[in-house]
């Protein structure tokens, strides 16, 4: 199993911005993102990536897209996610999720799919002030 290492988070003011990373164990080709978790509501997925070379498949949940960005690092499967233009609607704990899919099953990458990938990480709290 793919083991993940979170750093980032914190709390931040309304219309301000929050970057979260995310170190996957592995070299292997991945789909790799965060989904999260509201206080009192359902988990919903935020952005995924599939890290597979050349892929360029990046995948944005509704309430985040044009807000929030995701980007692969210099290592292979270390990401992050730029959140800019925060409201205190995207409060939650984040939680980074991965799975190695081959380059052939690449479609099965998408923004709901860290909801349900095989690891995901501990977790970090943003919280967004009004």
């Amino acid at each position: 199993q793919v083991q993940l290492v979170e750093s980032g988070g914190g709390s931040v003011q309304a219309g301000g911005s929050v970057t979260i990373s995310c170190s996957a164990s592995t070299d292997r080709d991945v789909c790799m993102g965060w989904f999260r978790q509201p206080p009192g509501k359902e988990p919903e997925g935020v952005a995924a990536i599939y890290t597979g070379s050349g892929s360029g498949n990046y995948y944005y949940g509704e309430k985040v897209a044009r807000r929030f960005t995701i980007s692969r690092g210099n290592a292979k499967n270390t990401v992050s996610l730029q959140m800019n233009r925060l409201g205190p609607a995207d409060t939650a704990i984040y939680y980074c999720a991965a799975e190695v899919i081959p380059y052939a099953s690449r479609s099965r990458c998408d923004a709901r799919s860290p909801l349900i990938l095989a690891s995901r990480g501990q977790g970090t709290q943003v919280t967004v002030s009004s």
